[in-house]
C-alpha cells in the first residue's frame, strides 16, 4: 500500500530532515520509501516542501500525486497545498487559521508553541511535526523513530530531539 506525505512550509523550519528520518525511520521497518524535497530561492523564509512516499512494494514515482497527508506549518502552505487535498488529512500548526472552502479532515495542534514552550527550543518544531505526523499517520512505529531521529539529528542534540519527539507522539494522541 502507498502512502503520500506532504510536509510544507517556510525554509528554515526543517521540514526537510523531518522527511528525511521519515523516510529513514520507514525503511528501518522493511519498507520502500523515497524522499523529495523542493524551496523557494531564499534559503530561509521562503516556501519549503518536502514529499515522502512509503510503500511495502516498489515505488514507481518518487513524488507525492495524491497525498494522504499534509503538514502545514505556515499559513501560505496551508492555503498553497489544503485546496489540493482531495482526501486524506491535514495537519496544522494552531496558528494557521483555517479555512471553510477545505474540506478535508484536519487536525489543528499546537506544534510551534509546545516547541518554544514546552521543550524550550523553537528549531525543533520540525521534530515536534514528526511526531505528530507519525502519531497521526500511524506509518512507522515510535521505537524505529526514534532510532531514525538519533541517526540524523546534530551530534550532541540528540536528547532534545527525543524530547521533541515524544511532545509530538503526545500531542497527536490528543488530537485523536
Amino acid at each position: 500500500m502507498r502512502t503520500e506525505f506532504r510536509l510544507s512550509g517556510s525554509g528554515g523550519q526543517g521540514l526537510l530532515l523531518a522527511g528525511i528520518v521519515l523516510a529513514e525511520a520507514a525503511i528501518l521497518e522493511d519498507k520502500n520509501a523515497v524522499q523529495t524535497q523542493s524551496y523557494g530561492p531564499e534559503a530561509r523564509g521562503g516556501a519549503s516542501k518536502a514529499e515522502v512516499v512509503i510503500s511495502g512494494e516498489d515505488i514507481d514515482y518518487p513524488k507525492a500525486t495524491d497525498p494522504d497527508y499534509l503538514l502545514a506549518l505556515t499559513q501560505e502552505s496551508y492555503r498553497s497545498f489544503g485546496p489540493l487535498m482531495g482526501k486524506g488529512t491535514i495537519i496544522v500548526d494552531s496558528s494557521v487559521a483555517l479555512s471553510d472552502d477545505i474540506k478535508a479532515r484536519t487536525v489543528s495542534v499546537p506544534i510551534l508553541q509546545a516547541a518554544a514552550d514546552d521543550i524550550g527550543k523553537k528549531v525543533v518544531a520540525n521534530i515536534v511535526a514528526l511526531g505528530v505526523l507519525a502519531g497521526v499517520s500511524g506509518i512507522v512505529g515510535h521505537k524505529t523513530l526514534e532510532e531514525a531521529v538519533k541517526k540524523r539529528v546534530p551530534k550532541g542534540t540528540e536528547d532534545l530531539n527525543l524530547k521533541a519527539l515524544a511532545k509530538g507522539f503526545e500531542l497527536a494522541s490528543a488530537a485523536t
